[in-house]
């Protein structure tokens, strides 16, 4: 596995006491887990949406991003995700990282100064040359999506037909 050196800076070093900086949490983990950096609780209601300070700021390498997605026991057990999963912090953003958390469960949530909150994933980054062309080539598939491909005979839906 290739470590690429991502700089990182507390924004506020008195603030930033006992909190701790995104860390993996195993040895083969894709992602770090990243604190919230709160003064005080925040709740989360159902169906808010929040944006979470983590109280530093990165230096990513060029040709680097940053995702920020869900953790997984979050989203599963209380229905707390990333709102806008991934999201991406770009090379060349140098503010605080924020995480945007909506409450997707059926009661509230608290989040509390250093709970992990979201996980980050150093991912490189492809940059598309747009090229117009005056037809695409041509595919199985076509122009067939949204689950065009993952249907059952069963599941796909009938007009027209009266089953009774």
């Amino acid at each position: 596995m290739q470590a690429i050196a991502v700089a990182f800076t507390w924004l506020d070093p008195e603030q930033a006491a006992g909190l701790s900086l995104p860390a993996y949490t195993t040895e083969l983990a894709a992602g770090m887990d990243v604190g919230a950096a709160l003064i005080e609780p925040v709740v989360l209601e159902p169906g808010d949406i929040r944006l979470v300070g983590c109280g530093f700021a990165v230096a990513i390498p060029e040709g680097y991003e940053i995702q920020v997605r869900p953790r997984s026991g979050l989203a599963v057990k209380h229905g707390i995700t990333v709102i806008n999963a991934p999201g991406t912090i770009d090379a060349d953003y140098r503010g605080e990282v924020k995480v945007g958390l909506v409450n997707l469960g059926r009661t509230s949530y608290t989040i509390r100064r250093g709970d992990r909150i979201a996980q980050l994933i150093l991912a490189p980054v492809a940059r598309a040359i747009v090229q117009v062309v005056p037809t695409l080539a041509p595919t199985v598939r076509g122009s067939g999506g949204f689950g065009h491909t993952g249907l059952r005979e069963d599941d796909r839906p009938v007009t027209g037909i009266s089953n009774s």
